[in-house]
């Protein structure tokens, strides 16, 4: 996919690391916390994403309120639809051979 880490929250992806970056997902909530901060694709063809200044990484505050406002704002969001399963080819049925 990306080739680098993923930071989950209770299983919601909610940021990237890519080459020695941090890349929160944009969303309006953390969008309000961070204005100043650059916008930038973590990845080719990546939507972009919020880039947390590594001088931030250290301030467990910052940090900690970062990941709890993006978690909430993702686990809202609608999940993907689920693919449709495959379906199963019938078997055909057995011959029975007349007496």
């Amino acid at each position: 996919m990306f080739g680098e880490y993923g930071v989950y929250v209770r299983g919601t992806l909610i940021a990237l690391v890519c080459d020695d970056r941090l890349f929160l997902k944009a969303t309006d909530a953390v969008a309000d916390v961070c204005r100043s901060y650059e916008r930038a694709p973590p990845y080719p063809g990546a939507k972009p994403a919020i880039v947390v200044p590594e001088e931030d990484w250290s301030d467990g505050v910052l940090m900690r309120r970062l990941a709890a406002l993006n978690a909430a704002a993702l686990a809202k969001a609608k999940p993907l639809p689920k693919k449709a399963a495959k379906r199963s080819v019938a078997k055909p049925a057995k011959r029975v051979k007349p007496k």
